[in-house]
């Protein structure tokens, strides 16, 4: 039993030595908010399927402290996303904007939609024009109740 909680012992301090420091709070509370607030609506450019508040990403930090930068220099909200999108694209956008360039990311999922159900309905309707009733010969016949039985 002594032994057993010893080693309980050495294991939680193990433990306690591997932990490290909170990270400090926000120096400024607003400019933090807004961070959130933009880089909710922001891609993670690494995770792609994340945000860039959510993502924990070395990028999305490094693009963090950029937006925190700006935020700080004075920047509107719009100013901080055009600024992004100028070097990063319509893609770091999680809603981009509707625009030539982006017409096939808005209408695509439709069009391939539709393509899909279109040949859906024409493979179907050949294939119930190409299932015909077929009568079994005499022969046949006679083998299939042969083959019944036999198995009986």
């Amino acid at each position: 039993m002594k032994r057993t909680l010893i080693l309980l012992a050495a294991l939680l301090s193990c433990s306690l030595l591997q932990a490290k420091e909170a990270a400090p709070l926000a120096e400024d509370e607003a400019v933090e908010k807004r961070l959130v607030v933009i880089s909710e609506e922001l891609r993670c450019l690494v995770c792609q399927n994340e945000s860039l508040a959510g993502s924990r990403a070395d990028l999305a930090q490094d693009l963090r402290r950029e937006v925190r930068k700006l935020i700080k220099d004075g920047k509107t909200d719009q100013e901080v996303r055009d600024f992004l999108v100028s070097r990063y694209g319509d893609f770091v956008l999680y809603r981009p904007p509707v625009k030539p360039t982006t017409w096939l990311l808005w209408v695509g999922p439709f069009v391939l939609m539709a393509a899909g159900i279109a040949v859906l309905i024409v493979y179907l309707r050949r294939r119930s024009r190409e299932v015909k009733d077929t009568l079994l010969s005499d022969e046949e016949r006679r083998r299939a109740e042969a083959l019944l039985k036999e198995s009986e």
